[in-house]
């Protein structure tokens, strides 16, 4: 192999100078004349292969270097639109190509910023050129000169520093945001988990892990509410399985002082571990309470933990929390509240009965700090309330029943009737005493809860709960007395400053039984004030009509409940209800309460007076007319009920105007009577019910139809029996018929309409109309209506004479009434008198 020949690359060209530029002295012109014969070889160069080597194009002819040039110019314009910004790639002419191992070929690349640098210098050392060429500077000047580019370049150079800095500023922040944005996230289920397994540690083995609760109590100050709320529902998780079904007593000093087993030790140490978390987590939940965000979290864990550990130790911190919200604003803590609340008083073996107590007294509280203006829901918890039939009986008779078995009758000085001997007397205290001690003992480890103590706790519980009853009732008549001279007007629509009255009263008729005699005449004198009576007469009344009807259904049962000792007249009571059916607005009163007032008071009742009977029986066929089918049904079975009872008032059935052979001590109706035997009900027929038989809901037709087919039956020789659904019950079923009746949607109504509409017309051709019409005899026509317009002229004209004799009969009647009244003034008064 031969050595490879060196290849020597052209020198550079120097800068082109312009010919004016060019400047020869007379000296050099001069030696060049002298020398002719050294400078001769300049003329035989040959400059075209010259330029060939130098501008590396040897190898092409002259005619195809313009070719070759606008190839270069056109590779290196698309060079430029491919290439970075940051990259500038020589052209393939200029330099050779590097082949890699994959076959491809790289051109040699260069940066922009070197390349801009570098024409920048030859366009700065051209000008200067330019510059010494027109005029030549001195050593200082271009001294100057350089320094003054120095310093344009430093600050140019600057300004590129600022301009990246800013760029990269801004990458940076970005980049944080994200980072921060994806450490959160990570972060949030890092905790997640990590609660997760301390719970599950804990609910496996409470014991030896007793101490993570501390940690769980940490994740409940993080800064982040999620975190917050979640380590809140795993301590309540844990805590409702973890805690045990006793309360947990700390030892004293003495008892620490002294030495125990190890077993006595670590018992200790979990159960003090175990109330203290619990003691914090309470108060990490009242704190939090307060809170908006957290509040709803806080008060869910309070009502779980009152519902699920009674009986633990602070329940009086959890009972007065929840008590407090029974009034909240918010439907959903309110909601949770009372459900925990009634699982308080429906569940009292959890508890023996004291936490029943204590919430009692706290809602006793709440309702006097606040004067009666709180939710009544906060009161309507209490009728969850169950009390024992014999609470109110006393021990006394079951006492001496035990004494009078042993045969120790005791006098009141305590000594014995029988004395026996002192060694007898002392066994026998010996024996009680061992008896105390073995009772006590056997209180002690005995779940079952003791008679006397839960007898005594609701006692007190019952005593509470009157406490708040008779409370609010007098708060209502107090003001009821001093707003019914006022602004009696603007209360017209119910009472909504006396929001605790209903639940109130429903909870007086619920535990009517247990009310104690002595406060029976107060009682009675507060109901009668509320329900509207008063010594002289109705009065306005503020409270709604189902808020009155409520007190007289009250005192019915107070009544019912204490027959025996109570003599109370109730003839104010129905003079309220009488009256009260007309007030009634089935769109503004409560129909349930009526029924309920109908049945307590009319159906249930004994067998009334015949004129009182009567009155309400005409009242209620009135007011059947004028309300919806639940309401009429209601009146309509205590209508019925009252002519099975009262055979006499059947005569009402009867067509004559005089109401039959009865007439009363009114011999006319008043049907704006105030009082039911003043009406003179008697004296009036029930022409409602004809209209009844027509009613669109075929129910009320058909036991309108029945009633009316009671006036042909004989109450001497047949026996009615009495009717078993009560008025309550027939105001529900109707209810729930008529919401079933009811149609789904206004769409359906609409389509069904319309497909009817479709069925009942169509279009028809004008030729077919005119066909139509000429088959129709018109003179027929004509002649049926006047037959039809000829009866209904006599049906007016009857109807005319027919009032004209009326009044002319009621004219007459006037007129012998009055002439017989002055015969009978005519008879009473002396004859001297007369003919003075």
């Amino acid at each position: 192999m031969g050595k490879k020949r060196k290849v020597i690359l052209p020198p550079d060209l120097p800068s082109e100078v312009a010919d004016d530029d060019i400047e020869v002295s007379d000296e050099d012109l001069e030696f060049i004349g002298q020398n002719r014969e050294y400078a001769g070889f300049l003329t035989n160069l040959d400059t075209k292969s010259i330029d060939r080597h130098v501008k590396r194009v040897a190898g092409h002819e002259d005619d195809d270097l313009e070719a070759l040039y606008e190839q270069r110019k056109r590779k290196a314009s698309l060079l430029k639109r491919n290439d970075d910004d940051d990259k500038l790639q020589v052209d393939p002419v200029d330099a050779l190509p590097v082949k890699t191992l994959d076959g491809k070929l790289e051109y040699r690349t260069a940066d922009r910023t070197k390349s801009e640098a570098i024409t920048n210098e030859k366009d700065s050392t051209e000008e200067n050129e330019k510059d010494t060429s027109v005029v030549k500077l001195t050593k200082k000047e271009k001294r100057l000169k350089v320094k003054k580019s120095r310093k344009e370049a430093k600050k140019e150079a600057k300004v590129e520093e600022k301009g990246n800095v800013g760029v990269e500023k801004l990458h940076t922040e970005v980049l944080a945001k994200v980072e921060e944005d994806l450490s959160a996230e990570e972060l949030f289920r890092k905790k997640k988990i990590k609660l997760a397994e301390i719970g599950l540690q804990l609910l496996e083995n409470p014991e030896e892990n007793i101490k993570s609760l501390k940690e769980l109590l940490k994740n409940c100050d993080d800064g982040n509410q999620n975190i917050v709320k979640l380590g809140l529902m795993s301590l309540l998780a844990v805590f409702k399985d973890i805690i045990p079904g006793y309360r947990i007593r700390l030892p004293t000093e003495k008892e620490m002082e002294m030495t125990v087993s190890k077993a006595v030790l670590k018992q200790r140490f979990y159960e003090s571990t175990l109330l203290n978390s619990y003691k914090a987590y309470l108060a990490k939940l009242i704190a939090m309470e307060k809170q908006p965000s957290l509040r709803q979290v806080a008060v869910r864990c309070l009502a779980s933990l009152l519902d699920a550990v009674p009986h633990f130790n602070y329940r009086e911190n959890i009972l007065v929390s929840v008590i407090k919200n029974l009034s909240s604003p918010d439907d959903t803590i309110r909601k949770l509240c009372c459900n925990a609340t009634k699982s308080i008083f429906l569940n009292e073996g959890k508890h023996g009965g004291e936490a029943t107590f204590e919430a009692v007294r706290l809602i006793a509280s709440q309702v006097k700090i606040h004067e009666c203006q709180l939710h009544p829901d906060s009161i309507e918890v209490l009728l969850s309330l169950t009390f024992d039939e014999d609470i109110g009986k006393s021990d006394t008779q079951e006492e001496a029943v035990k004494i009078k078995k042993k045969g120790k009758w005791k006098t009141q000085d305590g000594s014995n009737k029988v004395q026996g001997s002192e060694k007898k007397k002392t066994r026998q205290e010996l024996l009680a005493k061992t008896r105390e001690e073995v009772t006590a003992d056997f209180k002690a480890v005995s779940f079952a809860p003791d008679s006397k103590e839960r007898k005594r706790m609701q006692s007190e519980t019952l005593s509470a709960v009157f406490e708040i009853y008779f409370r609010i009732l007098k708060h209502s008549t107090d003001s009821h007395a001093s707003r019914s001279k006022t602004d009696a007007a603007s209360f017209s629509h119910g009472s909504s400053s006396l929001p605790l009255l209903a639940p109130c009263l429903k909870g007086l008729g619920k535990f009517s039984h247990l009310i104690d005699l002595d406060f029976m005449g107060d009682l009675m004198r507060c109901l009668k004030q509320l329900a509207g009576y008063s010594d002289h007469g109705t009065i306005q009344n503020p409270l709604s009509v189902s808020e009155r009807l409520q007190c007289c259904i009250v005192t019915f049962r107070v009544m019912r409940n204490n027959l025996e000792a109570l003599n109370v007249d109730l003839q104010d009571f129905f003079v309220q209800l009488y009256n009260l059916l007309l007030e009634y607005r089935p769109d503004r009163d409560q129909g349930e309460v009526l029924a309920e007032a109908l049945k307590i008071m009319l159906w249930e009742g004994k067998q009334h007076d015949m004129q009182r009977a009567a009155a309400f029986i005409k009242r209620l066929a009135t007011f059947s007319l004028s309300y919806g089918s639940a309401e009429a049904m209601a009146a309509l079975v205590t209508l019925k009920h009252l002519l099975q009872k009262n055979s006499k008032c059947r005569n009402l059935l009867e067509n004559d105007a005089g109401g039959g052979s009865l007439s009363g001590l009114v011999s006319k109706y008043q049907s704006d009577a105030k009082d039911p035997n003043l009406s003179g009900a008697l004296a009036s027929v029930l022409w409602e019910l004809s209209l009844l038989t027509k009613h669109h809901n075929s129910s009320i037709s058909s036991m309108a139809t029945s009633i009316m087919s009671m006036g042909n039956v004989n109450p001497a020789q047949s026996q009615v029996f009495l009717s078993t659904a009560s008025p309550l019950q027939a105001f529900r079923d109707s209810s729930v018929l008529c919401e079933l009746s009811k149609p789904t949607s206004k769409s359906a109504i609409s389509r069904q309409k319309r497909r009817e509409l479709q069925k009942e017309y169509f279009l028809m051709d004008p030729e077919e109309m005119q066909k139509n019409g000429n088959l129709v005899d018109e003179d027929e026509v004509r002649r049926k209506l006047e037959d039809r317009f000829a009866v209904h002229k006599v049906i007016t004209e009857n109807e005319r004479l027919r009032k004209e004799l009326n009044h002319t009969l009621s004219s007459i009647s006037l007129y012998e009434e009055y002439n017989r009244q002055k015969k009978q003034k005519r008879k009473g008064i002396p004859k001297s008198v007369l003919k003075h």
